[in-house]
């Protein structure tokens, strides 16, 4: 399998030319943050990842996760490189200084979050969920409880899940059956819960289950789920992991992809009833868990560009040394033809034309994951007149950067291992596994349709347009400022159009709210490549600028004005037909009765 390299020059571009990231450590007061540093986190970072995570990605496919009587034993290989990682200190980047997190900028953590899920997605994946519990129980759990998990969940000494599912209750939570029992100072907890992450290994002393139960006195539906921390190990007064909790694991899932992921049923008090201490307020569980399921997402939405970024390198590697037909038919400045008139794939049109596709919507998935990241430190550091206004942009974009981003990759993955053609399918060559690990990504931490449902539920039709037309009215005024190229000014007006076009979709969407259940996918997707465009004219127009300065990266420069003029020729006229099909509403859609199907 290739190697992974970490797309280090167009990431710091999307940082200081796209996010602002000068602007966001001014506000959160870590000036002291400058280039040399942030550069010297992401060389680490990626050295890290290239010497440590990546060669273990194959490993950890091929071997996987195997469940003994001693429970879950992770990848070979796994539990070395998770403690070279907290050890390195890499677990607490984004943690609070309070439990010992080491307080930077959520978004430069984002950047690197990208490297590893790169890097090996199965292996990141124990991270990304105990990010998530980190944030659930610093928002809501009791500071008696915070005293007692944060700070070795901040270091990443103990790792957390997220428990949900249950074997009749998926999307759908009011079906929850999972019992809490009152008893003294904590709870008994009895039930199952399926398809969790990372529910059980042994790279860490102790494992934190955020588990979704019912009180005995518990309204019916969601109005009655609470939810409590359930270690897997009961932590003695000291601190330390003490006597085996009722908790574990009783299978794991043989799966499509992210086989070095460990997707456990979990079994919570087979015997005696596990224990289990509430979070937040009874009956309260739902919107504790939320806290927990956007940051999942936001990191989920984060992979779909990791898992592209890989593809395409890999595949670009496949083209550049592939041996294949004859001649150059429109070849660059730099076509090598051999003796025998051969050329390596990446000459033909095509090779070239699905390699700008992978390129170009990555480097916008990259641009919208790290925008939508610096909304959380705005948010941060915003005064509380403010917030509001940051925590609906953030809210907006979760959705977004959710089922977008994930959506595109299931294309771009695919893409990848079509250019390798034959070769692609054949499991040795390792395009088949980015395919493969990429699948679950528009299903899990709320599938597609479930980010469809809350962009035009929660985020459109709850305040009547106001987040979505206050971001469209900031692209709108961004379009009519960007100085670009020639060979953009048709993009940029299309761009303009497909503005006008999704807040025709919003309108239309205000107007017939009982058809929101059937177009909130096709308004997300249009949605999302709107700001794809929004952010790739933004870094063209900076390129531009750029171009004439002396020092200056030129032939990247360039790079980046070509991937927005191909995104725009390319990827936004979807707007348009998505916008189409989301006003055909649903008749069509619940025209035949459920026999004829």
């Amino acid at each position: 399998m290739s190697e992974y390299h970490f797309p280090r020059r167009d990431a710091q571009f999307v940082l200081n030319h796209v996010v602002g990231f000068s602007r966001i450590c001014s506000s959160l007061k870590q000036d002291e943050l400058d280039s040399g540093l942030t550069d010297a986190i992401l060389d680490e970072a990626a050295r890290f990842a290239h010497q440590v995570l990546a060669p273990l990605n194959q490993i950890g496919d091929q071997q996987g996760a195997t469940i003994t009587q001693l429970g879950v034993q992770e990848t070979p290989g796994f539990k070395d490189a998770y403690h070279q990682f907290t050890e390195s200190g890499w677990a607490s980047l984004a943690g609070e200084p309070e439990f010992g997190g080491q307080g930077l900028p959520r978004t430069l953590s984002t950047v690197v979050m990208e490297i590893w899920q790169s890097a090996n997605m199965s292996f990141s994946l124990c991270s990304l969920l105990t990010q998530g519990a980190i944030e659930a129980v610093t928002v809501h759990a009791s500071d008696e409880l915070k005293s007692i998990f944060l700070q070795n969940m901040v270091s990443g000494e103990w790792t957390a899940t997220m428990n949900l599912t249950e074997p009749d209750a998926g999307s759908d939570l009011a079906a929850i059956q999972t019992k809490a029992v009152p008893e003294a100072d904590h709870y008994r907890i009895s039930g199952q819960k399926i398809f969790i992450t990372w529910g059980d290994h042994q790279m860490t002393d102790n494992i934190v289950h955020l588990v979704l139960a019912r009180l005995p006195d518990a309204p019916a539906g969601v109005r009655g789920i609470s939810l409590f921390i359930v270690p897997k190990f009961i932590v003695n007064t000291d601190g330390s992991p003490g006597r085996r909790n009722d908790a574990r694991a009783m299978s794991i899932e043989h799966k499509l992809g992210i086989h070095g992921s460990p997707t456990c049923t979990m079994s919570y008090g087979e015997n005696e009833g596990a224990i289990g201490y509430l979070v937040g307020e009874p009956n309260a569980g739902l919107a504790c868990m939320f806290t927990m399921m956007n940051d999942a997402r936001q990191g989920v939405g984060l992979q779909g560009v990791a898992i592209s970024e890989r593809a395409y390198q890999h595949a670009l590697r496949y083209a550049k040394e592939r041996i294949q037909g004859t001649g150059v038919v429109n070849g660059g400045r730099d076509s090598p033809v051999r003796k025998d008139g051969r050329v390596a794939i990446i000459q033909h049109p095509d090779v070239r034309r699905m390699l700008m596709l992978m390129r170009s919507g990555s480097e916008a998935m990259r641009a919208l994951a790290y925008v939508a990241a610096s909304e959380a430190d705005k948010l941060k550091a915003a005064s509380e007149q403010i917030k509001p206004v940051h925590q609906a942009r953030l809210d907006l974009y979760t959705p977004v950067v959710k089922g977008w981003m994930t959506e595109l990759a299931q294309e771009l993955t695919s893409l990848g291992v079509q250019i390798q053609g034959g070769m692609g399918y054949i499991e040795e060559t390792g395009a088949a596994q980015f395919f493969r690990d990429a699948r679950i990504l528009p299903i899990y931490e709320g599938t597609t349709g479930i980010q469809g449902l809350d962009l035009v539920g929660r985020k459109i039709l709850m305040n009547k347009g106001e987040s979505v037309n206050a971001l469209l009215n900031e692209i709108a005024d961004e379009f009519t400022t960007l100085s670009v190229s020639e060979e953009l000014a048709l993009v940029l007006k299309t761009a303009i159009d497909a503005e006008q076009q999704v807040r025709d979709g919003v309108d239309w969407l205000l107007n017939h709210k009982d058809e929101a259940s059937a177009v909130g996918v096709n308004l997300m997707m249009s949605l999302g490549y709107l700001c794809g465009a929004w952010l790739m004219l933004r870094s063209a127009a900076k390129a531009l600028t750029l171009s004439v300065d002396e020092g200056e990266d030129h032939e990247f420069l360039t790079a980046k004005q070509v991937s927005a003029r191909f995104y725009g020729e390319h990827f936004l006229p979807r707007v348009a037909m998505h916008l189409q099909t989301m006003k055909t509403g649903s008749a069509a859609i619940m025209a035949l009765d459920v026999e004829q199907f």
